[in-house]
């Protein structure tokens, strides 16, 4: 067994990553971190917990433990670590944006892979430190990637999603507010997303030519998921499209291609990617699919842990979607 903790545990992903870890049989929790919850229950905060664990929050760290996962804001997992020096053989996996780019991969001689499986296994295998993918990066890179290690991306690339609520967070905003998101529909930072560094910085390592990215993120009036769309031209007919994608993945435990038009149902609760294919004329529709806190988030963390320590890939995270 190895011991865990987690810090920043009461938002979203941290509830996730809790749930997920009290059901890996190959994981111990040793603590959960947050310093406005020191105290109080863990199932005080993450209510669907209630029965499942006794678990209460801590004010203290302890730095020994195997793995740590920071659950913090984006721009604070840096500070965190710069007060906190965890042990040379801690294991740090973190699903801020702070260690995603090139230029943030070190961070005191520590340095951070990039945690996207269907891209780096073999080189998280080997990672001390993981930078978690982003949620929107998550479906819109495995929507993209085959088509770049092709070198097919060299026209403009126009990406549309949409994800829920969870999205923005726990704490409360104009935006996030029962009243404006029910029956709602909005986009937000048109064309100017955070997660387009990183999702750059993939499509680019293959060292082919990519065209422009236009992405434009929408808020949902749902709770979970995200459901991508990303058009380009494709020269090539819509089974030579589905033959490349089906080759790039076929040791993806977690990423499928649908030969069916997909949706968000199919996917919520779980750590798996579903991808499907249409061809228009000259243009290659790609629709990706993912939960946001688990493929999106915590899943993944978990996924990149079962890789670090060797174990099965989708330990703990064989979960399965309510489509009714």
């Amino acid at each position: 067994m190895i011991k865990a903790g987690i810090i920043g545990g009461s938002g979203y992903t941290g509830g996730e990553l809790i749930r997920l870890l009290l059901n890996h049989s190959e994981t111990d929790i040793d603590f959960v971190y947050s310093t406005t919850r020191s105290g109080k229950l863990v199932s005080s905060a993450h209510q669907d917990l209630l029965g499942l664990t006794d678990l209460t929050f801590t004010g203290e760290v302890n730095l020994k433990v195997d793995v740590v996962f920071l659950c913090l804001g984006h721009g604070n997992s840096t500070k965190f670590l710069e007060e906190n020096s965890f042990a040379v053989n801690t294991k740090i996996i973190d699903l801020s944006n702070d260690f995603r780019l090139q230029k943030d991969h070190t961070l005191s001689k520590k340095v951070f892979t990039y945690g996207l499986p269907e891209l780096k296994k073999e080189e998280i295998k080997k990672s001390e430190n993981i930078a978690n993918p982003g949620c929107f990066a998550t479906a819109i890179q495995l929507g993209l990637l085959p088509l770049a290690k092709a070198g097919l991306l060299n026209n403009e690339v126009h990406v549309n999603a949409v994800t829920g609520s969870t999205g923005a967070g726990v704490s409360l905003s104009s935006t996030s507010h029962f009243s404006w998101r029910n029956n709602n529909v909005s986009w937000y930072k048109p064309f100017t997303h955070q997660h387009l560094g990183e999702i750059g910085e993939s499509l680019d390592s293959f060292g082919n030519p990519t065209g422009k990215l236009f992405f434009l993120p929408n808020r949902g009036n749902f709770t979970r998921g995200i459901l991508a769309t990303a058009y380009t031209k494709f020269e090539g007919s819509l089974d030579e499209a589905k033959k490349l994608f089906k080759g790039f993945y076929s040791d993806a435990v977690f990423t499928h291609i649908s030969e069916e038009p997909i949706h968000l149902k199919q996917v919520v609760n779980t750590n798996h990617c579903h991808i499907h294919l249409h061809k228009h004329e000259d243009t290659l529709l790609v629709t990706s699919a993912i939960d946001n806190l688990i493929k999106g988030a915590s899943g993944q963390a978990v996924q990149n842990m079962n890789l670090i320590f060797g174990f099965n890939e989708s330990l703990g995270l064989q979960l399965k979607a309510g489509v009714f």
